[in-house]
């Protein structure tokens, strides 16, 4: 690269915009700078994009998007699984909760599939332009600060410690997000009344096609079709995977039997409690998504719920939305506190409004199933998804969030 746009001496290194985090947020909003011809450095602390059991939900929306990128065709040779419809058995009241086949999209499905396949992905074609740097195994541990302005990061590498100067820096770096906290900016915690247990059991093909989930009394299990095995979530009260992992193995079956009692003959795959996940569940949300040089988003911004698989697509529009307001602003040197504070009200309201959605059905479903108070029942507001006229709305809602973006980021010749 030309001096003006990106140099590196021995331990320190001089570009446009720094992204600390490869997953989608970063990944996504690094590709699209890079596109726009704007030097860019991603870093990811893990050596490769290989952790099981993070989100795999890709959306109508993101396909879009990456229909609009013109690589959807090739993207959907990577191997998914294509959910239809999702659906929900609640008791004795069976629910669909999501139908797609009408959407005003190109892919009227979600597509399913390994995380690490879609970062490889978005990491191929970046590289493709000369101003994408991806630089694996690189952990951001610390902020550069000029005055009151974060001026890029200081950064852990297996050759040693790296100092990054840049116009820019973006926390893309997760719920847990060392950014965040470096620069003092606290979350607004929602609460969360369940955590997951996630397991895999293989699938075979006389078993249901599209997302199945299942509450009873007390229990919570969604399945998610991968083709050849089931990834399993098993919804457990707030801080109980302790006492749920204290039990036989056995008794844990048992009640995956009793909501999926076709899996009976498979559940001897879970054969230690090595094969089960827990995630922790959180919903929280910044205030404010930004300082002067410093811009967050994704999950650093906004934990989500796993209710509805949105994390991913949510992460995705914002950095679709970052990347058409920063693209030239970046290009100039003129990126100023207004610059982040309108990627900050472009992506709040959508946020905050899906969130509220997660809260709710946390609060008048998940709770009360998980409380183990009664039979439990579709509440009312899912049982009007049967009328004509709104059975289509939550599946529109779930595919496409509010305020779906589109990439505006032109292509440098």
């Amino acid at each position: 690269m030309s001096g003006s746009s990106r140099t590196q001496t021995l331990n320190a290194l001089d570009t446009t915009c720094v992204i600390a985090g490869g997953g989608p947020a970063g990944m996504m909003l690094g590709f699209l700078l890079a596109r726009a011809g704007i030097p860019v450095t991603v870093l990811e602390k893990h050596k490769d994009f290989l952790r099981d059991f993070r989100g795999d939900t890709v959306h109508p929306s993101t396909l879009e998007i990456i229909y609009e990128l013109g690589l959807l065709h090739e993207f959907l040779k990577l191997p998914h699984s294509e959910v239809g419809s999702v659906r929900m058995q609640i008791g004795k009241d069976t629910v669909t909760i999501g139908r797609f086949d009408k959407l005003p999209t190109h892919c009227k499905y979600v597509a399913l599939m390994p995380q690490w396949d879609f970062l490889n992905f978005l990491a191929a074609h970046a590289k493709q332009f000369s101003g994408f740097d991806l630089r694996m195994s690189a952990e951001a541990t610390d902020l550069i600060v000029d005055g009151d302005r974060v001026a890029g990061v200081r950064v852990q590498t297996p050759d040693g410690p790296l100092e990054i100067r840049a116009q820019l820096t973006v926390g893309c770096d997760g719920r847990d997000s060392t950014l965040r906290s470096l620069a003092g900016i606290t979350s607004e915690n929602f609460g969360a009344p369940m955590d997951v247990l996630w397991f895999r059991v293989s699938r075979l093909a006389s078993d249901p096609g599209d997302v199945v989930g299942h509450i009873e009394k007390g229990s919570m299990l969604v399945m998610l079709n991968r083709n050849d095995y089931w990834q399993c979530a098993f919804v457990i009260p707030k801080g109980g995977a302790e006492a749920v992992m204290r039990e036989e193995l056995a008794k844990f079956r048992r009640t995956i039997v009793a909501l999926a009692p076709f899996l009976e003959r498979r559940l001897g795959e879970i054969d230690s409690w090595e094969k089960v996940k827990l995630l922790t569940v959180a919903v929280d949300r910044l205030r404010r998504w930004w300082r002067p040089g410093l811009l967050l988003i994704g999950d650093a911004v906004h934990a989500m719920s796993p209710i509805g698989g949105v994390g991913i697509n949510l992460a995705v529009q914002d950095a679709v939305a970052a990347a058409n307001i920063l693209a030239e602003p970046l290009r100039h040197h003129v990126v100023t506190n207004e610059t982040l504070a309108t990627v900050q009200r472009r992506r709040k309201f959508p946020t905050r409004l899906i969130q509220r959605l997660q809260i709710v059905i946390q609060n008048k479903l998940i709770s009360p199933a998980l409380a183990d108070s009664g039979e439990p029942g579709a509440p009312w507001f899912m049982k009007m998804l049967r009328l004509p006229v709104l059975d289509r709305l939550p599946g529109r809602l779930l595919a496409l969030a509010v305020r779906p973006q589109h990439v505006r980021t032109p292509v440098s010749k």
